[in-house]
């Protein structure tokens, strides 16, 4: 005898499996499972057979499920991953080394470098001296500074001047550059060759700069390498371009940077010593010998007085005008008095006589 036909819902997503969690699926359209049981003694009973026949077409249906929904899963997670390889354009490292700051991290941040025992100082100093033949003291000077181990950068003579007044011998100016660590003996060498009239000497640290630019240069050079790793690696034209402009940047930032670290070496390593000899001026004190001599020294003396005289004029000049000009009007006013005090005394005698 057929068994009656029973029809059965459920969901291919059981309670506590795919539908909890993040991002939760809505449940299934409930699906109806029709079959059919025999038995050998007619109708099955409610319980027992119909349980069991239950059971399979159930497993059946969950099991495809459950794989259609890892294919897709696995899916969704290919195409993430496809993308994230597109992004980075088929060179793991390339935006790092293109993108990334010119600080290695083997010096890791600038600003956290901890100072040297060597500290880095500019010394820049003045020294004048009088001498009696400067220009022979400048070329003793020169002597001095070389044999330091220094050098000239800049020299100037000046040639003695004579006349009736005053007369000197001369004078020089030099532009010194004395090894740092030889500095306070070259010093006094040079205070030796006459008499020191002003020494002055300041200093600079520049210790912080020199570090910073030492850890750029050092810094651009390992950015360089690994651009140049990079460009051999280049699998395409856009790539190469691009290489080739962040390894041009670089370069020209480490050439700038190397030219400052030459020329901080340079100040450090050589002070620079501005020193000027020069002589006291004197009046002459040759005296004429012979009658030629004599006369010119006369004429010279007669020339210089009448100079003298014609400026004490010169000075005077406005002074006398001045005073004479107040001087002729209190004469006139006086003498105006004068005369009118003399006119009544005179014409009284005679009008006495009238009278009488």
């Amino acid at each position: 005898m057929r068994a009656a036909a029973r029809e059965t819902a459920f969901s291919p997503f059981p309670l506590g499996s795919l539908g909890t969690g993040t991002g939760s699926r809505p449940p299934a359209r409930p699906v109806t499972i029709g079959f059919h049981s025999k038995t050998l003694g007619g109708d099955a009973p409610r319980g027992g057979s119909s349980v069991t026949g239950m059971r399979t077409p159930r497993l059946l249906v969950t099991l495809p499920a459950l794989a259609l929904s890892a294919l897709l899963l696995g899916g969704c997670a290919a195409a993430a991953t496809n993308e994230s390889a597109s992004d980075s354009g088929g060179m793991p490292g390339f935006e790092e080394g293109v993108g990334a700051p010119i600080v290695d991290e083997s010096t890791g941040d600038l600003d956290s470098q901890p100072d040297g025992g060597d500290r880095a100082v500019i010394t820049t100093g003045y020294l004048y001296v009088t001498v009696e033949a400067p220009l022979e003291a400048a070329a003793e000077a020169v002597e001095i500074v070389e044999a330091a181990g220094g050098r000239v950068d800049g020299r100037q003579e000046f040639a003695p001047r004579e006349s009736s007044v005053l007369s000197d011998a001369g004078g020089a100016e030099l532009v010194l550059r004395i090894p740092a660590e030889r500095l306070t003996a070259t010093l006094e060498k040079l205070k030796e060759l006459g008499e020191v009239e002003e020494l002055q000497l300041s200093s600079s640290d520049v210790t912080r700069e020199v570090q910073d630019i030492d850890a750029r240069v050092t810094a651009l050079r390992s950015s360089i390498t690994r651009l140049l790793a990079l460009q051999d690696a280049a699998a395409t034209v856009e790539d190469l371009i691009a290489l080739e402009t962040a390894i041009s940047d670089r370069q020209a930032q480490l050439e700038s940077y190397e030219a400052q670290q030459r020329y901080y070496a340079e100040q450090v390593g050589l002070s620079t010593v501005t020193l000027v000899l020069g002589s006291t001026e004197v009046a002459p004190v040759d005296e004429p010998d012979t009658f030629l001599s004599g006369l010119v020294t006369g004429w010279e003396a007669l020339v210089g007085f009448g100079s003298g005289l014609l400026v004490v004029v010169g000075v005077l000049l406005p002074w006398v005008l001045v005073l004479g000009l107040l001087g002729l009007a209190v004469l006139l006013i006086v003498r105006a008095a004068v005369r009118r005090r003399a006119t009544p005394a005179v014409s009284a005698p005679s009008g006495v006589d009238d009278a009488d």
